[in-house]
């Protein structure tokens, strides 16, 4: 529609020129050109906002199920036991030197990185990346057997929480039974809770998530 105007205009020009009068276009036709140009823009900037978003949650959800190859090999290869957070950080690194990978520290986890939990006892791990820009916090655990207890003492309760309500809907904290399970919450609303956590060891034991055990659930 706009370059079919522009060319309308452009005639105009032309046909001003061969008689001999002034060209150029009017106060009111650079008024439309610039008001069809902003209405263009305004459809097609969120458009373009949603699109890198989904691209950035797309790379968080790609980048943990790579490490999470990474490590269920690290974990055949020690006699189905999952090594101590800082073992299992440098073994995935060294499998996947793409990724930036890293123990669980407290604290938030730089965007695009990747955070690494694991159980006392070797018996899960949790891996899990705040996905840049949308705020929200991916994560992936495997459980090889049913966690009693994580052994954190930074959550006010046992970090492996048994979720509030069935698998596929929205449930408090990561799943304790055997399996591996998906989950996402943002760490900005809260959603789909209504508290937001921080994308850590401790935030996502005590957040309420997005659980799936096929696959990574839709962003809340």
């Amino acid at each position: 529609m706009l370059s079919s105007l522009v060319e309308r205009l452009n005639d105009r020009r032309r046909a001003d020129e061969e008689v001999g009068e002034d060209a150029g276009f009017t106060l009111i036709e650079l008024m439309v050109v610039l008001l069809i140009m902003a209405i263009l823009l305004a459809i097609a900037i969120p458009t373009f906002l949603g699109v890198t978003g989904s691209a950035n949650d797309r790379a968080a959800q790609s980048n943990l199920n790579t490490a999470l190859t990474s490590a269920k090999g690290v974990y055949e290869s020690n006699q189905q036991t999952y090594p101590a957070a800082a073992t299992l950080v440098s073994d995935i690194a060294k499998d996947e030197p793409s990724l930036t990978v890293q123990a669980d520290s407290g604290s938030q986890l730089a965007a695009g990185d990747i955070g690494v939990y694991v159980t006392s006892g070797g018996n899960g791990a949790l891996l899990y990346s705040l996905a840049k820009k949308t705020n929200e916090c991916w994560w992936v655990a495997d459980n090889t057997q049913a966690i009693a207890n994580g052994g954190t003492t930074a959550a006010p309760s046992a970090p492996y929480v048994v979720p509030a309500s069935p698998l596929g809907k929205t449930s408090t904290g990561v799943p304790n039974t055997a399996g591996d399970y998906y989950g996402v919450f943002n760490t900005t609303t809260g959603k789909p809770g209504s508290t937001a956590e921080p994308c850590d060891e401790a935030g996502i034991f005590k957040a309420t998530s997005s659980v799936l055990t096929a696959g990574f659930p839709s962003a809340p």
